[in-house]
């Protein structure tokens, strides 16, 4: 079990996503893997499901390493210098709902600032 355990603090993120899939999928063993990477996989099966971890794991590195603060404002930066109101910017920051008051008022700021 240790040895399960220590490769998917490997995988991170991407290892508790598949460990979610597992643990809600119907079946038990191997089955229960390929099940669960076919359907995070969607139309591209297990091959996609293996994607589409990677995927996950490279963005949560990335965001681990950057920070969720320094990311949003980048992407708020690249939407006002693409020609975004700063009120329709505020109202999406206001309307978005995974995040905190706290990140939330430092964007409405930072939209204020650029």
């Amino acid at each position: 079990m240790d040895e399960i355990v220590n490769k998917l603090a490997g995988l991170g993120v991407a290892g508790l996503v598949l460990v979610g899939l597992v643990a809600t999928s119907s079946y038990a063993g191997a089955v229960a893997i390929t099940t669960s990477l076919a359907f995070l996989g969607g139309p591209f099966g297990m091959i996609g499901g293996a994607v589409a971890l990677t995927l996950i794991a490279g963005v949560s590195s990335m965001i681990a390493k950057v920070g969720v603060e320094t990311l949003a404002k980048a992407v708020v930066q690249k939407l006002k210098e693409s020609g975004r109101s700063e009120s329709s910017i505020i109202q999406e920051i206001n309307n978005f709902p995974m995040i905190t008051q706290g990140l939330r008022s430092q964007l409405r700021e930072y939209v204020r600032l650029v």
